[in-house]
């Protein structure tokens, strides 16, 4: 599914090189939820935006599905990134929008109706309550939720998640993480999870890539432990985990 084969990536600042990927190996398989795990500056996020393109390697060459996305034409890595969503930190969310209207959006600027769509990625994320609501009005971990069905809705084969729970509370961070493994069990989505909490990682995903200094310094089997049905209050799973 993603494969990087040798690649580094740099950066010029002035007079100075930065090595932010040095000489990565790496591949992911379909339908697998992989961890990328390391200290800021590791190169984490460096790593997300070169499976999208966003970024072209220095040296190396980038997989998906066996083709290389720097040999793609400017057209074909376009229809590619609709393959690929995108999850951030901060939701990303339009403020004088509803919640529907910010799901249907992508489909929208891609001139399709996103009505029918958007109201099945809300149901799978268990906000179809809240479609006519605007963002202000939502919790953080709401929020993220409707960032995800918005990134499902042009149905993405990979969904890359960068930092998805960092601004949420424990509570929030498990809601979160529940829908995100239920995108890969089932939809079938590959993802790509961008975390400093390692507890959410290893809660959640199959394998944990540890970068340091721009090098895979680890490469991590994980096995999650069973799902546990998240019921009750958020005081009353405190007091229990506490307990």
């Amino acid at each position: 599914m993603i494969e990087f084969r040798q690649v580094s990536k740099t950066f010029t600042q002035g007079r100075t090189t930065v090595t932010a990927l040095d000489n990565i190996d790496l591949t992911i398989a379909e339908n697998e939820m992989v961890g990328v795990v390391g200290e800021s500056g590791s190169g984490k996020s460096t790593l997300l935006r070169l499976i999208n393109h966003l970024e072209a390697p220095t040296s190396g060459t980038v997989l998906v599905d066996g083709e290389d996305q720097g040999a793609l034409s400017a057209r074909a890595q376009r229809e590619r990134r609709r393959d690929i969503g995108m999850v951030f930190q901060q939701f990303n969310l339009l403020a004088n929008s509803t919640v529907l209207g910010n799901v249907a959006l992508p489909l929208r600027m891609q001139g399709r109706r996103g009505r029918e769509r958007a109201m099945q990625m809300l149901e799978f994320v268990r906000m179809t309550g809240h479609r006519d609501t605007h963002p202000a009005r939502l919790s953080g971990g709401e929020k993220q939720r409707v960032a995800i069905a918005r990134a499902l809705v042009t149905q993405p084969r990979i969904l890359l998640c960068d930092e998805p729970t960092s601004a949420l509370d424990s509570g929030h961070t498990g809601e979160v993480m529940d829908v995100l493994r239920a995108v890969r069990d089932e939809l079938s989505t590959t993802i790509v999870l961008v975390s400093h909490e390692l507890e959410t990682v290893k809660s959640s995903c199959e394998r944990a890539v540890v970068l340091e200094r721009g090098r895979i310094a680890a490469l991590t089997d994980i096995t999650p432990p069973p799902p546990r049905e998240r019921t009750g209050s958020y005081a009353e799973r405190a007091a229990e985990f506490l307990a």
